[in-house]
Parts: C-alpha cells; structure tokens; sequence
C-alpha cells in the first residue's frame, strides 16, 4: 500500500536528562496533535533496552545495556496504533571503546542529552498498524 504524504510541521526540542526516550517521543507526537510522521535523534543515554526480533519465534529479546552510551543514530517513524500515535525507532548507540550495539528501541532507555527531530505529514488516508498474519508484528497495511 502506498499513500501520498505531504510534509506538515517539524517539532524539533530536548528531552529532559532522565526522560524514557520512547515515551518522551510518544508523548510529544500525541501533545502535537502527529498521527504520521518521521523521527530522528542524537546525543547520550545512561543506559538503554533494545530489542531483537526472533522471526521464526515471533517473539522479542530485550538486551538491557546499563551503561552510559552514545545515541549514533536514533530514525523511526509515526503511526497509529489503537488509535494513538505509536513511535516505531531503532536505534544505533556506541560505548566507550567505539562498539556499536543497536535494536529496536524500547522502554527503559533514559536520557542523559537528547536532541530530537519529529517530522509531521499529512494524509487523507490515516495510516493505522494493524497485525500482519506472516510476520507476527504490527505493521502498516501491504495492499
């Protein structure tokens, strides 16, 4: 399924030292209102929780990362789900020695600095996640 999209508003800030990034991210899409849209974010986390996919399982691992560490990348987009805007991010983080460790961003990832950009679009068709049968996950429509 494709839809056309045109770009809205773009939301940049600061999450607090602290803040849980994923739902510091979902609160601000829901505070402004962004049901679709893209984000992005640098800076530092004192310790994060990312999660890997086991596609013959069909379940998430959670690998907790209690350390300090780098965000090199954080990219995700924003959809409904349950008729809320959800954050679907990955993220890329480094440690001390320059290794980078990355997966699906989850709770319990906090904010040491953070800067983050949000990319609102618009749409006459909401895009809402809805389960996808082979894969087991919550995805955007296919047809």
């Amino acid at each position: 399924m494709n839809i056309t999209v045109t770009p809205g508003r773009k939301i940049i800030g600061r999450l607090a030292k602290g803040e849980d990034l994923l739902a510091a991210l979902e609160n601000c899409a829901r505070e402004h209102g962004i049901t679709l849209g893209e984000v992005q974010a640098i800076g530092a986390v004192t310790k994060a929780r990312v999660g890997y996919y086991n596609q013959t399982e069909r379940k998430y691992y959670f690998l907790d990362l209690a350390r300090p560490l780098e965000i090199l990348s954080l990219t995700g987009n924003i959809s409904l789900k349950d008729g809320k805007p959800m954050v679907h991010a990955h993220v890329t983080l480094s440690d001390h020695d320059g290794l980078a460790l990355g997966g699906h961003l989850a709770e319990g990832t906090l904010a040491f600095a953070c800067e983050f950009a949000i990319q609102e679009y618009k749409s006459a068709t909401p895009l809402v996640r809805q389960m996808d049968d082979p894969t087991g996950l919550f995805l955007w429509p296919y047809k």
